[in-house]
Protein backbone atom coordinates (compact mmCIF):
# COMPACT_ATOMS: atom_id res chain seq x y z
CA UNK A 1 0.00 0.00 0.00
CA UNK A 2 1.14 3.55 -0.69
CA UNK A 3 1.04 6.28 1.92
CA UNK A 4 1.30 10.05 1.80
CA UNK A 5 2.65 12.35 4.45
CA UNK A 6 0.15 14.77 5.96
CA UNK A 7 2.59 17.60 6.40
CA UNK A 8 0.63 20.81 6.30
CA UNK A 9 1.59 23.04 3.40
CA UNK A 10 4.43 20.78 2.33
CA UNK A 11 3.92 18.74 -0.83
CA UNK A 12 2.60 15.23 -0.29
CA UNK A 13 5.29 12.56 -0.16
CA UNK A 14 4.52 9.04 -1.28
CA UNK A 15 6.01 6.41 0.99
CA UNK A 16 5.51 3.22 -1.00
CA UNK A 17 8.66 1.50 0.26
CA UNK A 18 8.66 -1.54 -2.05
CA UNK A 19 8.45 0.69 -5.13
CA UNK A 20 11.01 3.15 -3.75
CA UNK A 21 13.49 0.37 -2.98
CA UNK A 22 12.85 -1.31 -6.32
CA UNK A 23 13.21 1.85 -8.42
CA UNK A 24 16.35 2.97 -6.59
CA UNK A 25 17.90 -0.48 -6.71
CA UNK A 26 17.21 -1.17 -10.38
CA UNK A 27 18.96 2.03 -11.38
CA UNK A 28 21.93 1.28 -9.16
CA UNK A 29 22.12 -2.30 -10.47
CA UNK A 30 22.31 -0.99 -14.04
CA UNK A 31 25.06 1.45 -13.09
CA UNK A 32 27.07 -1.39 -11.54
CA UNK A 33 26.43 -3.50 -14.68
CA UNK A 34 27.82 -0.66 -16.80
CA UNK A 35 30.80 -0.15 -14.51
CA UNK A 36 31.83 -3.80 -14.31
CA UNK A 37 31.49 -4.68 -17.99
CA UNK A 38 34.97 -3.29 -18.44
CA UNK A 39 36.39 -5.33 -15.57
CA UNK A 40 35.06 -8.62 -16.91
CA UNK A 41 36.31 -7.75 -20.40
CA UNK A 42 39.68 -6.31 -19.32
CA UNK A 43 41.58 -8.91 -21.36
CA UNK A 44 39.78 -7.82 -24.56
CA UNK A 45 40.55 -4.17 -23.93
CA UNK A 46 44.22 -5.07 -23.48
CA UNK A 47 44.22 -6.49 -27.02
CA UNK A 48 42.22 -3.75 -28.75
CA UNK A 49 43.32 -0.52 -27.05
CA UNK A 50 47.05 -0.99 -26.50
CA UNK A 51 49.97 -1.39 -28.88
CA UNK A 52 50.36 -4.94 -30.21
CA UNK A 53 54.11 -4.47 -29.65
CA UNK A 54 53.57 -4.63 -25.87
CA UNK A 55 54.10 -7.82 -23.90
CA UNK A 56 50.58 -9.30 -23.32
CA UNK A 57 51.09 -9.36 -19.54
CA UNK A 58 52.07 -5.67 -19.53
CA UNK A 59 49.09 -4.83 -21.74
CA UNK A 60 46.77 -6.68 -19.35
CA UNK A 61 48.19 -4.84 -16.33
CA UNK A 62 47.72 -1.53 -18.20
CA UNK A 63 44.15 -2.54 -18.97
CA UNK A 64 43.57 -3.15 -15.25
CA UNK A 65 45.14 0.24 -14.54
CA UNK A 66 42.56 1.83 -16.84
CA UNK A 67 39.89 -0.13 -14.94
CA UNK A 68 41.24 1.39 -11.72
CA UNK A 69 41.00 4.96 -13.05
CA UNK A 70 37.24 4.61 -12.82
CA UNK A 71 37.63 3.76 -9.14
CA UNK A 72 40.23 6.43 -8.55
CA UNK A 73 37.91 9.29 -9.52
CA UNK A 74 34.88 7.97 -7.65
CA UNK A 75 35.72 10.07 -4.54
CA UNK A 76 35.68 13.23 -6.69
CA UNK A 77 32.27 12.23 -8.02
CA UNK A 78 31.20 11.66 -4.43
CA UNK A 79 32.21 15.23 -3.50
CA UNK A 80 30.65 16.92 -6.55
CA UNK A 81 27.40 14.97 -6.65
CA UNK A 82 27.18 14.65 -2.89
CA UNK A 83 27.32 18.45 -2.70
CA UNK A 84 24.54 18.70 -5.30
CA UNK A 85 22.49 16.05 -3.51
CA UNK A 86 22.64 17.91 -0.19
CA UNK A 87 22.06 21.26 -1.92
CA UNK A 88 19.43 20.51 -4.57
CA UNK A 89 17.99 17.12 -3.69
CA UNK A 90 18.56 13.38 -3.73
CA UNK A 91 16.31 12.53 -6.69
CA UNK A 92 17.70 15.09 -9.18
CA UNK A 93 21.27 14.05 -8.44
CA UNK A 94 20.94 10.32 -8.88
CA UNK A 95 18.96 10.88 -12.09
CA UNK A 96 21.87 12.93 -13.42
CA UNK A 97 24.46 10.30 -12.48
CA UNK A 98 22.42 7.60 -14.22
CA UNK A 99 22.38 9.61 -17.46
CA UNK A 100 26.15 10.18 -17.31
CA UNK A 101 26.87 6.51 -16.66
CA UNK A 102 24.60 5.36 -19.47
CA UNK A 103 26.04 7.78 -22.02
CA UNK A 104 29.70 7.02 -21.22
CA UNK A 105 29.11 3.26 -21.25
CA UNK A 106 27.42 3.42 -24.64
CA UNK A 107 30.34 5.44 -26.03
CA UNK A 108 32.82 2.80 -24.81
CA UNK A 109 31.02 0.38 -27.12
CA UNK A 110 31.64 2.75 -30.05
CA UNK A 111 35.28 3.71 -29.44
CA UNK A 112 37.74 2.75 -32.22
CA UNK A 113 40.74 0.73 -31.06
CA UNK A 114 44.51 1.19 -31.22
CA UNK A 115 44.64 0.06 -34.85
CA UNK A 116 42.52 3.07 -35.87
CA UNK A 117 43.42 5.81 -33.39
CA UNK A 118 46.85 4.75 -32.15
CA UNK A 119 47.78 6.17 -28.74
CA UNK A 120 44.57 8.25 -28.69
CA UNK A 121 42.52 5.06 -28.22
CA UNK A 122 43.57 4.33 -24.62
CA UNK A 123 43.32 8.07 -23.81
CA UNK A 124 39.66 8.15 -24.87
CA UNK A 125 39.05 4.91 -23.03
CA UNK A 126 40.45 6.44 -19.85
CA UNK A 127 38.23 9.49 -20.35
CA UNK A 128 35.11 7.31 -20.54
CA UNK A 129 36.21 5.39 -17.43
CA UNK A 130 36.67 8.71 -15.63
CA UNK A 131 33.12 9.80 -16.50
CA UNK A 132 31.81 6.41 -15.37
CA UNK A 133 33.70 6.70 -12.10
CA UNK A 134 32.45 10.22 -11.44
CA UNK A 135 28.87 9.13 -12.11
CA UNK A 136 29.09 6.11 -9.85
CA UNK A 137 30.65 8.30 -7.17
CA UNK A 138 27.38 10.20 -7.01
CA UNK A 139 24.94 7.37 -7.65
CA UNK A 140 25.47 5.07 -4.70
CA UNK A 141 25.38 7.73 -1.98
CA UNK A 142 22.23 9.21 -3.48
CA UNK A 143 20.37 5.93 -3.75
CA UNK A 144 21.46 4.71 -0.30
CA UNK A 145 20.56 8.03 1.33
CA UNK A 146 17.24 8.15 -0.53
CA UNK A 147 16.17 4.71 0.70
CA UNK A 148 17.49 5.32 4.23
CA UNK A 149 15.54 8.56 4.51
CA UNK A 150 12.34 6.72 3.68
CA UNK A 151 13.02 3.82 6.07
CA UNK A 152 11.70 3.81 9.65
CA UNK A 153 14.12 3.85 12.55
CA UNK A 154 14.90 0.30 13.67
CA UNK A 155 14.62 -1.20 10.18
CA UNK A 156 17.15 0.85 8.28
CA UNK A 157 19.61 -2.01 7.96
CA UNK A 158 16.92 -4.23 6.45
CA UNK A 159 15.71 -1.70 3.89
CA UNK A 160 19.09 -0.34 2.79
CA UNK A 161 20.50 -3.85 2.46
CA UNK A 162 18.38 -4.29 -0.67
CA UNK A 163 20.51 -1.71 -2.47
CA UNK A 164 23.61 -3.57 -1.27
CA UNK A 165 22.60 -6.52 -3.46
CA UNK A 166 22.85 -4.40 -6.60
CA UNK A 167 26.64 -4.36 -6.93
CA UNK A 168 26.77 -8.15 -6.81
CA UNK A 169 23.78 -8.60 -9.09
CA UNK A 170 25.32 -6.05 -11.46
CA UNK A 171 28.26 -8.42 -11.87
CA UNK A 172 25.84 -11.32 -12.41
CA UNK A 173 24.02 -9.35 -15.11
CA UNK A 174 27.31 -8.41 -16.77
CA UNK A 175 28.51 -12.02 -16.73
CA UNK A 176 25.18 -13.27 -18.09
CA UNK A 177 25.05 -10.79 -20.97
CA UNK A 178 28.71 -11.38 -21.85
CA UNK A 179 28.31 -15.17 -21.72
CA UNK A 180 25.23 -15.09 -23.98
CA UNK A 181 27.06 -12.82 -26.43
CA UNK A 182 30.23 -14.94 -26.43
CA UNK A 183 28.32 -18.15 -27.03
CA UNK A 184 25.91 -16.55 -29.50
CA UNK A 185 28.47 -14.76 -31.68
CA UNK A 186 31.28 -17.27 -31.21
CA UNK A 187 34.75 -16.60 -29.81
CA UNK A 188 36.16 -15.21 -33.04
CA UNK A 189 33.41 -12.64 -33.69
CA UNK A 190 33.18 -11.72 -30.01
CA UNK A 191 36.92 -11.11 -29.82
CA UNK A 192 36.85 -9.03 -33.02
CA UNK A 193 33.83 -6.78 -32.45
CA UNK A 194 30.91 -8.35 -30.56
CA UNK A 195 32.48 -7.53 -27.17
CA UNK A 196 30.91 -4.12 -27.86
CA UNK A 197 27.32 -5.45 -27.79
CA UNK A 198 26.98 -5.59 -23.95
CA UNK A 199 27.90 -1.89 -23.86
CA UNK A 200 25.21 -1.06 -26.42
CA UNK A 201 22.61 -3.03 -24.46
CA UNK A 202 23.21 -0.79 -21.47
CA UNK A 203 21.54 2.12 -23.30
CA UNK A 204 18.20 0.26 -23.28
CA UNK A 205 18.57 -0.64 -19.62
CA UNK A 206 19.39 2.96 -18.65
CA UNK A 207 16.37 4.35 -20.49
CA UNK A 208 14.15 1.83 -18.69
CA UNK A 209 15.60 2.84 -15.34
CA UNK A 210 15.15 6.55 -16.06
CA UNK A 211 11.49 5.93 -16.88
CA UNK A 212 11.00 4.14 -13.55
CA UNK A 213 12.91 6.70 -11.49
CA UNK A 214 10.93 9.62 -12.94
CA UNK A 215 8.00 8.32 -10.88
CA UNK A 216 9.90 8.88 -7.64
CA UNK A 217 9.51 11.96 -5.45
CA UNK A 218 12.05 13.69 -3.25
CA UNK A 219 13.15 12.07 0.02
CA UNK A 220 10.60 13.07 2.72
CA UNK A 221 13.37 13.73 5.24
CA UNK A 222 15.21 16.04 2.85
CA UNK A 223 11.94 17.76 1.89
CA UNK A 224 11.23 18.37 5.59
CA UNK A 225 14.79 19.60 6.12
CA UNK A 226 14.44 22.12 3.29
CA UNK A 227 10.97 23.20 4.44
CA UNK A 228 12.33 23.92 7.92
CA UNK A 229 15.27 25.91 6.53
CA UNK A 230 17.78 23.44 7.96
CA UNK A 231 19.35 22.33 4.68
CA UNK A 232 23.01 23.22 4.23
CA UNK A 233 23.83 26.26 2.08
CA UNK A 234 27.28 24.84 1.28
CA UNK A 235 27.41 21.08 2.02
CA UNK A 236 30.97 20.55 0.76
CA UNK A 237 32.36 23.38 2.87
CA UNK A 238 30.41 22.25 5.92
CA UNK A 239 31.54 18.63 5.46
CA UNK A 240 35.22 19.27 4.88
CA UNK A 241 36.02 22.20 7.16
CA UNK A 242 34.85 20.47 10.32
CA UNK A 243 37.51 18.64 12.33
CA UNK A 244 34.86 16.49 13.98
CA UNK A 245 33.42 15.49 10.61
CA UNK A 246 36.90 14.65 9.24
CA UNK A 247 37.38 12.42 12.28
CA UNK A 248 34.18 10.55 11.42
CA UNK A 249 35.24 10.30 7.75
CA UNK A 250 38.62 8.75 8.63
CA UNK A 251 37.06 6.32 11.10
CA UNK A 252 34.50 5.32 8.49
CA UNK A 253 37.23 4.91 5.88
CA UNK A 254 39.78 2.82 7.76
CA UNK A 255 37.39 1.10 10.14
CA UNK A 256 34.67 0.22 7.65
CA UNK A 257 34.75 1.11 3.95
CA UNK A 258 38.39 0.35 2.98
CA UNK A 259 38.42 -3.13 4.58
CA UNK A 260 34.90 -3.72 3.27
CA UNK A 261 36.08 -2.69 -0.21
CA UNK A 262 39.00 -5.12 -0.33
CA UNK A 263 36.83 -7.98 0.98
CA UNK A 264 34.23 -7.21 -1.68
CA UNK A 265 36.68 -7.13 -4.59
CA UNK A 266 38.71 -10.10 -3.39
CA UNK A 267 35.69 -12.34 -2.87
CA UNK A 268 34.08 -11.51 -6.19
CA UNK A 269 36.35 -9.84 -8.73
CA UNK A 270 39.77 -11.14 -7.73
CA UNK A 271 38.35 -14.64 -7.40
CA UNK A 272 37.07 -14.38 -10.99
CA UNK A 273 40.43 -13.11 -12.30
CA UNK A 274 42.31 -15.74 -10.32
CA UNK A 275 40.31 -18.63 -11.75
CA UNK A 276 40.50 -17.42 -15.34
CA UNK A 277 44.05 -16.03 -15.55
CA UNK A 278 46.02 -18.01 -12.93
CA UNK A 279 44.20 -21.34 -12.63
CA UNK A 280 43.20 -21.30 -16.32
CA UNK A 281 39.70 -22.59 -15.63
CA UNK A 282 37.59 -22.31 -18.85
CA UNK A 283 35.70 -19.00 -18.95
CA UNK A 284 32.30 -20.68 -19.46
CA UNK A 285 32.81 -22.70 -16.27
CA UNK A 286 33.95 -19.62 -14.32
CA UNK A 287 31.11 -17.39 -15.54
CA UNK A 288 28.42 -19.97 -14.76
CA UNK A 289 29.97 -20.77 -11.38
CA UNK A 290 30.18 -17.08 -10.45
CA UNK A 291 26.61 -16.38 -11.54
CA UNK A 292 25.26 -19.27 -9.47
CA UNK A 293 27.34 -18.46 -6.40
CA UNK A 294 26.71 -14.71 -6.48
CA UNK A 295 22.98 -15.20 -6.94
CA UNK A 296 22.86 -17.75 -4.11
CA UNK A 297 24.80 -15.41 -1.85
CA UNK A 298 22.79 -12.24 -2.61
CA UNK A 299 19.97 -12.91 -0.07
CA UNK A 300 22.56 -12.83 2.71
CA UNK A 301 23.03 -9.10 2.16
CA UNK A 302 19.48 -8.74 3.46
CA UNK A 303 20.05 -11.29 6.22
CA UNK A 304 23.03 -9.42 7.62
CA UNK A 305 21.44 -6.02 6.99
CA UNK A 306 18.42 -7.05 9.05
CA UNK A 307 20.63 -8.67 11.71
CA UNK A 308 22.57 -5.42 12.04
CA UNK A 309 19.35 -3.74 13.17
CA UNK A 310 19.39 -6.09 16.15
CA UNK A 311 23.04 -6.58 17.15
CA UNK A 312 24.81 -3.59 15.60
CA UNK A 313 26.47 -2.79 12.27
CA UNK A 314 30.08 -2.73 13.47
CA UNK A 315 29.97 -6.15 15.13
CA UNK A 316 28.98 -7.96 11.95
CA UNK A 317 31.37 -6.06 9.69
CA UNK A 318 34.36 -6.54 11.99
CA UNK A 319 33.71 -10.28 12.18
CA UNK A 320 33.79 -10.38 8.38
CA UNK A 321 37.11 -8.50 8.27
CA UNK A 322 38.66 -10.88 10.80
CA UNK A 323 37.50 -13.98 8.93
CA UNK A 324 39.00 -12.59 5.71
CA UNK A 325 42.38 -12.06 7.40
CA UNK A 326 42.64 -15.61 8.69
CA UNK A 327 41.07 -17.50 5.80
CA UNK A 328 42.01 -15.90 2.46
CA UNK A 329 45.37 -17.62 2.13
CA UNK A 330 44.06 -21.16 2.77
CA UNK A 331 40.96 -20.56 0.62
CA UNK A 332 42.96 -19.48 -2.44
CA UNK A 333 45.43 -22.32 -1.81
CA UNK A 334 42.53 -24.80 -1.87
CA UNK A 335 41.22 -23.17 -5.06
CA UNK A 336 44.50 -24.13 -6.73
CA UNK A 337 44.31 -27.65 -5.31
CA UNK A 338 40.72 -28.19 -6.50
CA UNK A 339 40.84 -26.16 -9.71
CA UNK A 340 39.42 -29.10 -11.69
CA UNK A 341 36.47 -29.53 -9.33
CA UNK A 342 33.78 -26.84 -9.98
CA UNK A 343 31.73 -27.96 -6.98
CA UNK A 344 34.56 -27.37 -4.52
CA UNK A 345 35.50 -24.13 -6.28
CA UNK A 346 31.89 -23.04 -5.93
CA UNK A 347 31.87 -23.77 -2.19
CA UNK A 348 35.08 -21.81 -1.67
CA UNK A 349 33.87 -18.79 -3.65
CA UNK A 350 30.48 -18.98 -1.89
CA UNK A 351 32.26 -18.76 1.46
CA UNK A 352 34.05 -15.60 0.29
CA UNK A 353 30.75 -14.15 -0.94
CA UNK A 354 29.26 -14.72 2.53
CA UNK A 355 32.11 -12.63 3.93
CA UNK A 356 31.21 -9.97 1.37
CA UNK A 357 27.59 -9.96 2.55
CA UNK A 358 28.71 -9.63 6.18
CA UNK A 359 30.80 -6.53 5.53
CA UNK A 360 28.67 -4.95 2.79
CA UNK A 361 25.10 -5.68 3.89
CA UNK A 362 25.14 -3.24 6.86
CA UNK A 363 27.44 -0.57 5.38
CA UNK A 364 24.82 1.78 3.88
CA UNK A 365 22.83 2.03 7.10
CA UNK A 366 26.06 2.42 9.08
CA UNK A 367 27.22 5.36 6.95
CA UNK A 368 23.82 7.08 6.86
CA UNK A 369 23.58 6.97 10.65
CA UNK A 370 27.11 8.29 11.12
CA UNK A 371 26.52 11.71 9.53
CA UNK A 372 23.86 14.45 10.01
CA UNK A 373 21.10 14.87 7.42
CA UNK A 374 22.16 18.31 6.16
CA UNK A 375 25.54 16.99 4.92
CA UNK A 376 24.79 13.27 4.80
CA UNK A 377 25.00 12.70 1.02
CA UNK A 378 28.36 14.51 0.77
CA UNK A 379 29.93 13.12 3.93
CA UNK A 380 29.01 9.44 3.53
CA UNK A 381 29.85 9.33 -0.18
CA UNK A 382 33.49 10.32 0.31
CA UNK A 383 34.65 7.53 2.65
CA UNK A 384 32.50 5.00 0.78
CA UNK A 385 34.09 5.74 -2.58
CA UNK A 386 37.64 6.18 -1.30
CA UNK A 387 37.30 2.87 0.54
CA UNK A 388 35.64 0.97 -2.28
CA UNK A 389 37.06 2.88 -5.23
CA UNK A 390 40.66 3.53 -4.28
CA UNK A 391 41.37 0.72 -1.80
CA UNK A 392 38.90 -1.89 -3.06
CA UNK A 393 39.26 -1.13 -6.75
CA UNK A 394 43.02 -1.52 -6.44
CA UNK A 395 42.69 -5.22 -5.53
CA UNK A 396 42.86 -6.66 -9.11
CA UNK A 397 45.71 -4.36 -10.17
CA UNK A 398 47.65 -4.76 -6.89
CA UNK A 399 47.10 -8.50 -6.88
CA UNK A 400 48.30 -8.96 -10.48
CA UNK A 401 51.26 -6.61 -9.95
CA UNK A 402 52.44 -8.17 -6.68
CA UNK A 403 52.04 -11.67 -8.11
CA UNK A 404 54.07 -10.69 -11.20
CA UNK A 405 56.78 -9.02 -9.11
CA UNK A 406 57.13 -11.88 -6.61
CA UNK A 407 56.49 -14.75 -8.99
CA UNK A 408 54.01 -16.11 -6.42
CA UNK A 409 50.35 -16.30 -7.46
CA UNK A 410 49.17 -16.04 -3.84
CA UNK A 411 51.37 -13.00 -3.22
CA UNK A 412 48.59 -10.73 -4.42
CA UNK A 413 46.61 -11.57 -1.27
CA UNK A 414 49.02 -9.64 0.94
CA UNK A 415 47.29 -6.37 0.04
CA UNK A 416 43.65 -7.24 0.91
CA UNK A 417 44.71 -9.15 4.03
CA UNK A 418 46.68 -6.13 5.31
CA UNK A 419 43.78 -3.69 4.73
CA UNK A 420 41.26 -6.06 6.32
CA UNK A 421 43.55 -6.44 9.36
CA UNK A 422 43.75 -2.65 9.66
CA UNK A 423 39.95 -2.56 9.58
CA UNK A 424 39.72 -4.96 12.53
CA UNK A 425 41.99 -2.76 14.66
CA UNK A 426 40.39 0.59 13.75
CA UNK A 427 36.79 -0.60 13.98
CA UNK A 428 37.26 -2.16 17.42
CA UNK A 429 39.23 0.82 18.73
CA UNK A 430 37.29 3.72 17.24
CA UNK A 431 33.77 2.82 16.12
CA UNK A 432 30.68 2.52 18.28
CA UNK A 433 29.17 -0.94 18.29
CA UNK A 434 25.58 0.30 18.10
CA UNK A 435 25.25 3.18 15.63
CA UNK A 436 21.99 1.43 14.68
CA UNK A 437 20.37 3.14 17.67
CA UNK A 438 20.59 6.52 15.90
CA UNK A 439 17.15 8.01 15.15
CA UNK A 440 17.72 10.07 12.00
CA UNK A 441 14.15 11.43 11.90
CA UNK A 442 14.78 13.28 15.16
CA UNK A 443 16.87 15.78 13.19
CA UNK A 444 13.68 17.17 11.58
CA UNK A 445 11.28 16.80 14.51
CA UNK A 446 10.19 13.23 13.86
CA UNK A 447 8.64 11.49 10.85
CA UNK A 448 5.55 12.98 9.20
CA UNK A 449 2.19 11.43 10.11
CA UNK A 450 1.07 8.87 7.54
CA UNK A 451 -2.40 8.55 6.04
CA UNK A 452 -3.50 5.96 3.45
CA UNK A 453 -3.22 7.11 -0.16
CA UNK A 454 -6.59 7.07 -1.88
CA UNK A 455 -6.90 4.70 -4.87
Amino acid sequence: MAYVAASGSAPAVRLNLPFIIGASSVGTLIEWYDFYLYGVLAAFFSKHFFSPQLDPNIAFILSLAVFWTGFLVRPFGAIVFGHLGDLIGRKFTFMLTLLLMGASTFVVGLLPGYGTLGALAPVLLVLMRVIQGLALGGEYGGAATYIAEHAPDGKRGLYTSWIQTTATMGIVLALLVILVCRLGFGDQAFGDWAWRVPFWISAVLVLLSIYIRLKLEESPLFARLREQGKASANPAKESFTSGKNWGLIFLALFGATAPEGVVWYTGQFYALFYMTTVLKVPYVTVYILMMIVLTAGAPFFIVFGALSDKIGRRNIMTAGFALAVISYWPVFTWMGTFKDNPFVLGILVFYMVILVTMVYGPIAAFLVELFPARIRYTSMSLPYHVGNGVFGGLVPLAGASIAAATGTALGGLVYPIAIAALGVVVSLAGLKSRTDEVKIWEEVGGPPPLVPDQP
